[in-house]
């Protein structure tokens, strides 16, 4: 494991550290970050109705907007910036994904299934999809192992695993397709395929060795309800484009516009942890530390990484506070807590700075691996 607490200038450790070569246990947490954070922010837990709305739709009707614009625009410069900002206006409303998942069920009546209708079945990406799966990645014990759908050691893998990463999810809206126009229908009456669709289709993941259980209760009664509608969706959509009533160019770049979306997200789980962990279990404060803040100044991650996820770090140490006050959770904790404590040690700069080290470390990792075989 990478992230070892703080240590003084002699080498020995500080309360709540352990050494680097110590027994793969989860080290000590930080109380004194935790115990700060969770009192500071104590006010913040609740979440404004307005903001998610008017947040949501607004960006829904900006990229939709747009997206006509791009194909309707003769012009290839102008219908290119439309296409861009179609791009990050529906990546805003679908990373409302996310919040999906924290956000109690009614406390903003409507919501889930607004979500569902305008982004979700829209995009071939309903809820149900990262529901039940991201609740996983912040359980305390399956943080980066085995076990997280969500996590994969890429600063411990080959170099080329970080472009390919990034690379394979332009073709997200194709295997979207595959999965509910095709797959979906037939694994309803070929139940060996209906198991297969479930436990490795059905989930945002990067962890390929995850697999998902078949759900049950009220879920599986939304479940169905969304992935039918993405079917019918999808079967739509390619018969119009298949019988002429959707011209080809039109489908062409709403797909390049979705594709776009989906490439920028997946940019941006690049750099949402550091990826260091090697499977074994992590305290509170490493799996904060393995996570990442990229705090104001900087206005560019407003656009890469909305909806808060620019506070990833400070979400895995506070899950339950809503996006809209994550900002001021950073404030109030960073007046709480002095320069140089653990707090300030997940915050970065830039998107870039990220993608790099997280290229180095993964070309260190291969080089070091190639000279230990040779030797």
């Amino acid at each position: 494991m990478k992230h070892s607490l703080p240590q003084a200038t002699d080498g020995t450790l500080l309360p709540n550290t352990v050494a680097a070569d110590a027994p793969k246990v989860p080290a000590f947490d930080d109380n004194e970050l935790i115990r700060t954070a969770a009192k500071v922010t104590r006010d913040l837990n609740a979440v404004r109705p307005m903001i998610y709305w008017t947040d949501l739709l607004a960006s829904a009707v900006i990229g939709y907007g747009a997206m006509i614009a791009a194909i309707m625009i003769e012009s290839t410069g102008l219908a290119i910036l439309a296409g861009i900002i179609s791009v990050l206006a529906l990546y805003r409303a679908g990373s409302f994904i996310h919040e999906l998942t924290h956000i109690r069920r009614g406390s903003m009546p409507g919501f889930h299934f607004t979500w569902n209708a305008l982004i979700g079945v829209p995009l071939l990406l309903p809820s149900f999809m990262y529901e039940g799966v991201h609740n996983l990645h912040h359980m305390r014990k399956r943080y980066g192992t085995v076990e997280d759908p969500e996590y994969l050691p890429l600063a411990l893998m080959k170099p080329y695993t970080v472009p390919l990463f990034v690379l394979v999810s332009a073709l997200a809206p194709i295997g979207l397709f595959i999965r509910y126009a095709l797959l979906a229908p037939l694994s309803m009456v070929i139940p060996p395929l209906r198991k297969l669709v479930v436990e490795r289709y059905s989930g945002l993941v990067i962890n390929p060795e995850f697999r998902r259980r078949s759900p049950e209760g009220e879920f599986k009664r939304q479940w169905y309800a969304q992935e039918i509608a993405a079917s019918i969706w999808a079967i739509v959509l390619l018969t119009a484009v298949a019988t002429g009533f959707l011209p080809m160019k039109a489908f062409l770049i709403a797909v390049a516009i979705a594709a776009g979306s989906v490439v920028l997200n997946q940019i941006r789980t690049l750099v949402a942890h550091l990826w260091e962990n090697d499977g074994e279990v992590m305290s509170v404060t490493e799996q904060y530390l393995d996570s990442v803040n990229v705090p104001p100044p900087g206005l560019l991650p407003a656009l890469w990484a909305p909806v808060g996820l620019r506070y990833h770090a400070l979400h895995h140490l506070l899950p339950g506070v809503p996006y809209h006050a994550l900002g001021e959770a950073h404030r109030r904790i960073a007046e709480a807590l002095p320069k140089g404590s653990t707090y300030y040690r997940a915050n970065h700069t830039s998107l870039f700075g990220l993608v790099a080290g997280l290229v180095r470390g993964s070309a260190g990792q291969a080089s070091s691996t190639q000279s230990g075989t040779t030797s």
